[in-house]
Parts: C-alpha cells; sequence; structure tokens
C-alpha cells in the first residue's frame, strides 16, 4: 500500500473566521444524556490549549522545512488550528454560566502542554533539536486521533436523531471537516523533518496514554460538578455502550486505529475523505456565514 496521498486529497488550506452563538445551547446538548454531552464537551477543555501547542512548535519548526508546497499546507495548518482554539474557547463563557467552571480542569490542561511539553532551557544543537522532532512527531501522532474524530462526527448520524443542538453540531462538524481536510499535514511533516519509526511508535504511544487519561479526567470532572445531577459518574462501560449506540465513538474502531498508525504503510490520505469534509465546509452555517462576512471585506480592497 502507497504511503503518499492522491493528488486529489490535496487542497489550499485556509482558516475560516468562523463564530457561534451560544445563548440558546442548553447545558445537556444532547438532550437526556449528559454522558454523551460531557465527553464530547472535553473538546472544550484540550483542545485550546493543545492547539496552540500546535501552533507554537509548528513556529518553531518552519525553518526546517524544505519543501514549498509543504511549508503552504503547515500555514495553513498553523491558521486552521488557531481559529479552532478560539472556536472552543468562546464555549467555556456558556459553560460558566450555566453554573459550570471548567477553570480546576483547565489548569491542569495548560500546565500540561505549556510545562510539561513547553520549550526547554536547551543549548542549541543537537538537544534543542531532540526536543523539536519529539514535540513533531508527538502532534502527528495526536493528529491521527483528531482525523479519527472529525470523520466519527461527519457521520455521527445518530447524534441528529437524537436532537442534538445544531449550533454544537456545527461546531464539530465544522472543525472535524477541517481536522480531515488537513489530517496529511502533521504527518508529512514529520516525515520530511525526521520519519524514524522508533520515533514515531514511541510518541505514539506517549500520545495515546496521555489523551486516554487526560479525556476521562476531563469526562469525570464535568460529571461531578454538573450542577444538574445528584450523582454524576462517568465509566468506560457508559463509553462503551454509546459506541454501541453511535452517540460516541465505537471502542472497537478507536482500538482498530492503532495498527493502522503503527503500520510502516501508513499515510493519513487513509483517514476520512476529503471530499466529504469539502462538502460540509461548503454548507456548514458557521462557514457560509464566514465566507459571506469575507466578501465585503474583499470587494473593499
Amino acid at each position: 500500500m502507497s504511503n503518499k496521498p492522491a493528488p486529489e486529497d490535496r487542497v489550499p488550506l485556509t482558516a475560516r473566521k468562523v463564530s457561534f452563538a451560544w445563548e440558546g445551547t442548553p447545558l445537556h446538548w444532547v438532550p437526556g444524556d449528559p454522558f454523551t454531552t460531557h465527553t464530547i464537551n472535553v473538546l472544550h477543555l484540550l483542545l485550546p490549549a493543545g492547539e496552540r501547542w500546535f501552533v507554537h512548535v509548528y513556529k518553531q519548526v518552519l525553518p526546517y522545512i524544505r519543501d514549498e508546497r509543504l511549508r503552504a499546507d503547515v500555514i495553513g495548518f498553523i491558521g486552521q488550528e488557531a481559529t479552532h482554539a478560539q472556536a472552543h474557547d468562546e464555549v467555556l463563557p456558556h459553560l460558566r454560566e450555566q453554573g459550570l467552571d471548567p477553570t480546576p480542569y483547565t489548569a491542569q490542561v495548560d500546565w500540561f502542554f505549556e510545562r510539561l511539553l513547553g520549550d526547554r532551557a536547551l543549548p542549541p544543537g543537537r538537544a534543542r533539536r531532540w526536543w523539536l522532532m519529539e514535540r513533531v512527531a508527538l502532534i502527528a501522532a495526536i493528529e491521527h486521533y483528531t482525523a479519527f474524530l472529525g470523520n466519527w462526527v461527519l457521520n455521527a448520524g445518530e447524534l441528529d436523531r437524537r436532537g442534538a443542538d445544531p449550533t454544537m453540531l456545527d461546531l464539530l462538524r465544522w472543525h472535524g471537516a477541517e481536522e480531515v481536510e488537513h489530517r496529511s499535514v502533521a504527518f508529512d511533516l514529520f516525515t520530511h523533518v525526521d520519519g524514524g519509526y522508533r520515533r514515531r511508535a514511541r510518541t505514539w504511544a506517549t500520545a495515546f496514554a496521555a489523551l486516554v487519561f487526560l479525556w476521562q479526567r476531563g469526562t469525570r470532572f464535568f460529571m461531578a460538578n454538573d450542577p444538574t445531577l445528584v450523582d454524576g459518574r462517568a465509566s468506560l462501560r457508559e463509553f462503551y455502550r454509546r459506541g454501541r449506540q453511535g452517540t460516541l465513538p465505537a471502542t472497537g474502531d478507536l482500538l482498530r486505529s492503532v495498527p493502522r498508525y503503527l503500520s510502516r504503510a501508513y499515510h493519513p490520505s487513509q483517514e476520512g475523505s476529503t471530499e466529504q469534509a469539502v462538502a460540509y465546509l461548503a454548507s456548514s452555517p458557521a462557514a457560509l456565514a464566514a465566507l459571506a462576512a469575507l466578501a465585503p471585506e474583499e470587494g473593499a480592497r
């Protein structure tokens, strides 16, 4: 199997300056299902810090890029990730208004990305480059799962059937579509500047363990602090059950994604469909509103 993307999978990456109004979104935006709601809500806690970290690392790696097309992709990726961070950040005041203050958890996430995975006082040369390449490889592993989740939410029809809030669904699917749209960039960058298989496998293990730990911790935090729940609990059994119902990713699909990434023939173009992602972005209410707002600015130039 080729590990090169098909030409039709390469599209110019642009940041869509979307905005969302949260006034009408209920606390449990999947009706009657706080567990699904809060499991997905963890995205709003993890992504702003994580994607700001992506941007910070990629600005440091730009001088190492020798391919102009890849450089353009990385710059487009940086713009999209910065916009994702802002969009999810804007959900947090709405959660606070509904009595669910995420600050204790987001402080831990900020520490994880800014301190544990942040810059280190290393001398210029081999040690500094090693730490930069470790982080580039970590981002490639994390992006495997953001593409997986993006593909899942684009196809999660059960959320529609359950009456999930349309504004939240549009945020998740706009973001998910852009994750699928740029799903090859992080892996292509890692391959370009390093590409070592042992580093890829090692950083996958680190990224997977960290994501599982942070996600379950975030879900437990939300369930325990939801002011409408008397005894809010989170469990792997509930996650498995929602996966079978289709309101969360299926556990089996998650497990099957592991050997795909660890295969030496892996390339992210095997995950999801660029055509589907671009089609959603052409119909997303938030993306269309951003395009309409941009038109007068373009005409005034």
